[in-house]
C-alpha cells in the first residue's frame, strides 16, 4: 500500500485547521519540522568491507519540551516517514500532557540480516553522527522498530564517550542497571489497555459499544477482539485483555495469522511464538490469510504493525466497531473518513499508544532525580495520565461531534498553540 506518510499528516491537520482556524503563522510552522537531519553512516562489517546506510532524525517542534521520539532499523525507513513520526509525537506528547515535544529517526537498514557486532557499530555511528543535536535538554532519542535497550545502552555509552559525562537522560528505554524505568517494556500496551477500559466507562450504553443498537443497547458480555501484530505491544496487549476476559479471536505477525473463534490462548500462542518465531502452526488455532483478519467479526480491531495497514479498499469488509491504534499511523486519512462515515469509532494512535512516552517520560524525570521508582508507582502515574488523557479527547469529541482522532488533535494542537502564544513566537 504505498502512501505518503508525512502527506497523511498534513491532511490531518488541515481537517484540524478548518475547525480551531489557527493562526497563518503557527499553522505554517505546523507543516513542517524544525529540521531533518541526515547522515552517511559507514559501518566497516565482519567481512572487512565497509558498507554505507542512510540515517535521519526529524526535529519537528519543541515549544512544550525537549524533542522526543525513537530510532527505528528498518529497511523502509524513509524521509517522509520519520517527518510524519515526529509530528504525531509532538501531538502525542502534548494530548499526553507531558512537557516534551516530538522528533523520530531512523536509518534505512535490514538489521537482522547483520550480527550483534554490526548492530553495534552502526549503533553507535548513528550518535556520532547526530550527538551535537541530542541530549536531555534537546533531543532524547528512544527505542522503536527493531531497536531495543541494548541498542539504546550502545547509543548511550557512545554519546557518554563523546560528551565526556554521564548524561543517563539522553536517551530512554534502556535497561534498568543503566537508568532505565521499571514498566517501560510493557509501557506502551499498558497504556492502550487503560484507553481502552477508560472507553468502556465514558461510552457505557453507546451504541458503538453495544452488543446492538438503539435503545436496547447493552454492553457486550464478552469483547471480542483480533490484533495485527504480535511482536512487543501487540504481544503484551493480547495477553493483558486475555487475562481480563477479552476473547481474542486472531492475531498475525509478518508471516502469517492464527485464528480460533472461540478464542486463542495467548499465553501458549506466546510460547509457540518463542519457539518458532511465528505464530502460524499454532495447534491452538487455525492458520490464516494474515490479510484476511481485519475482516473478522468482532468488536475491536486493534493494528498494532506498522503504519497505512488499513486503506480505503478494505473498509466496506471491516465488521469491527472500534479499531484501536496501537501502531502509528496504521489507518490511512482516506480509510479515516470512510471509516467514520460507517460508524467505526478509530481510537487515534496519538493516545492509543501513548503510554511508551509517557513512560519514557517518567524514565527522564527518574534519571534527572537519580531516584527510582517502584512498578507499581510508574503504572499508577501511568494510568493516571491516560485517564485524564482519554477523558479529554472524549470530552473534545462529544463537545465538537467530530470524530475522536480529529477530537485528540484538537486537545494536542491547542496546548501547542497556547505554548507558542505564551512565547511570544510568531
Amino acid at each position: 500500500m504505498k502512501n505518503d506518510p508525512f502527506g497523511n499528516y498534513l491532511k490531518q491537520l488541515e481537517k484540524v485547521q478548518k475547525i480551531l482556524q489557527l493562526e497563518k503563522s503557527l499553522y505554517q510552522r505546523l507543516q513542517k519540522p524544525d529540521r531533518v537531519l541526515k547522515a552517511k553512516l559507514k559501518v566497516k562489517m565482519d567481512n572487512g568491507k565497509v558498507k554505507t546506510f542512510q540515517a535521519f532524525r526529524s526535529q519537528f517542534n519543541d515549544v512544550l519540551g525537549p524533542y522526543k521520539g525513537g530510532i527505528r532499523f528498518h529497511p523502509n525507513v524513509s524521509e517522509s516517514e520519520v517527518k510524519a513520526l515526529s509530528a504525531w509525537m509532538t501531538f502525542k506528547c502534548s494530548v499526553s500532557g507531558i512537557p516534551l515535544g516530538g522528533g523520530k529517526g531512523g536509518v534505512i537498514v535490514d538489521s537482522h540480516s547483520m550480527s550483534e557486532r554490526e548492530v553495534e557499530k552502526l549503533s553507535r555511528s548513528y550518535i556520532k553522527a547526530f550527538y551535537k543535536n541530542l541530549g536531555p535538554t534537546k533531543d532524547v532519542p528512544a527505542p522503536d522498530v527493531y531497536t531495543t535497550p541494548q541498542i539504546m545502552s550502545y547509543m548511550l555509552d557512545e554519546y557518554e564517550k563523546l560528551v565526556g559525562y554521564h548524561a543517563p537522560g539522553m536517551i530512554t528505554g534502556k535497561p534498568l542497571c543503566l537508568g532505565g524505568s521499571k514498566g517501560r517494556s510493557y509501557s506502551t500496551a499498558k497504556g492502550a489497555y487503560f484507553v481502552l477500559k477508560n472507553l468502556e466507562k465514558e461510552l457505557k450504553g453507546d451504541k458503538d459499544w453495544s452488543c446492538q443498537t438503539g435503545e436496547k443497547a447493552s454492553p457486550c458480555p464478552q469483547k471480542t477482539v483480533v490484533i495485527e501484530g504480535f511482536g512487543n505491544a501487540g504481544g503484551q496487549l493480547a495477553e493483558m485483555l486475555y487475562v481480563d476476559g477479552y476473547k481474542v479471536v486472531a492475531v498475525s505477525d509478518s508471516k502469517g495469522a492464527v485464528t480460533n473463534e472461540k478464542g486463542l490462548d495467548i499465553k501458549k500462542l506466546a510460547e509457540h511464538k518463542k519457539k518458532t518465531g511465528a505464530v502460524s502452526g499454532f495447534t491452538g488455532g487455525q492458520n490464516m490469510d494474515k490479510e484476511e483478519i481485519f475482516f473478522l467479526p468482532v468488536n475491536i480491531l486493534i493494528p498494532a504493525a506498522l503504519e497505512n495497514s488499513i486503506g480505503v479498499e478494505m473498509v466496506k469488509k471491516i465488521k469491527a466497531k472500534i479499531i484501536l491504534e496501537v501502531a502509528n499511523g496504521p489507518v490511512t486519512p482516506e480509510a479515516d473518513e470512510l471509516l467514520e462515515k460507517a460508524g467505526v469509532m478509530v481510537v487515534p494512535d496519538i493516545l492509543a499508544n501513548a503510554g511508551g512516552v509517557v513512560v519514557s517520560y517518567f524514565e527522564q524525570v527518574q534519571n534527572a532525580m537519580n531516584y527510582y521508582w517502584e512498578e507499581k508507582e510508574v503504572m499508577e502515574k501511568l494510568e493516571k495520565l491516560m485517564n485524564v488523557a482519554t477523558k479529554n479527547v472524549v470530552s473534545a469529541q462529544k463537545e465538537n461531534k467530530v470524530s475522536m482522532r480529529t477530537a485528540a488533535y484538537l486537545v494536542a494542537v491547542k496546548r501547542v498553540a497556547e505554548a507558542v502564544k505564551s512565547r511570544g513566537i510568531r
